[in-house]
């Protein structure tokens, strides 16, 4: 075999788009958690479970998880830290006892209400780099690649990946 035989491609990180993707959504939440870390006493993964409660509520920490995508484990102690802090309640659901359900406390609402136009302004900052026709545009592919990703995670079958 030939070295051009032997060749892999190499992988581009600045263009690879997986790659982009994580460094701006850890970019924007170092920038967040700046804003409301300290502060608040929170972390970035407590406070993407407030919003999330704040959002949608009677959820249990495997539903959070889902959710948001984030690892079970980090969310199960995202989930302890804050009630410890007196932030979430967790009760058994009337519906099924096998099960918790978490809601924000009236701390929890406090600190949510007082964040959430932070995240908000925070966001606004971010799209007004974007036109208006850019920003829907971003909206439309932003919904294509999660569908995209979704179908990759369901299949996988078309990269080689074993269905397990």
């Amino acid at each position: 075999m030939t070295n051009e035989a032997l060749h892999i491609d190499s992988l581009d990180l600045e263009r690879f788009l997986p790659y982009r993707l994580s460094v701006l959504s850890n970019t924007i939440s170092a920038a967040l958690a700046a804003m409301y870390g300290e502060r608040f006493e929170l972390s970035v993964t407590q406070w993407r479970v407030l919003a999330v409660l704040g959002r949608y509520p009677n959820l249990s920490a495997v539903e959070v998880a889902e959710r948001t995508k984030m690892d079970k484990v980090a969310v199960s102690r995202a989930v302890a830290e804050l009630i410890a802090a007196g932030r979430l309640d967790r009760t058994m659901d009337r519906g099924d006892r096998r099960r918790s359900v978490l809601n924000l406390s009236a701390v929890g609402r406090e600190v949510y209400q007082q964040i959430a136009p932070l995240a908000l302004a925070c966001e606004a900052r971010l799209q007004s780099v974007l036109t208006a026709d850019e920003r829907v545009m971003l909206e439309h592919i932003l919904d294509k690649l999660s569908t995209a990703g979704v179908g990759m995670l369901l299949t996988g079958s078309d990269l080689g990946m074993r269905q397990g």
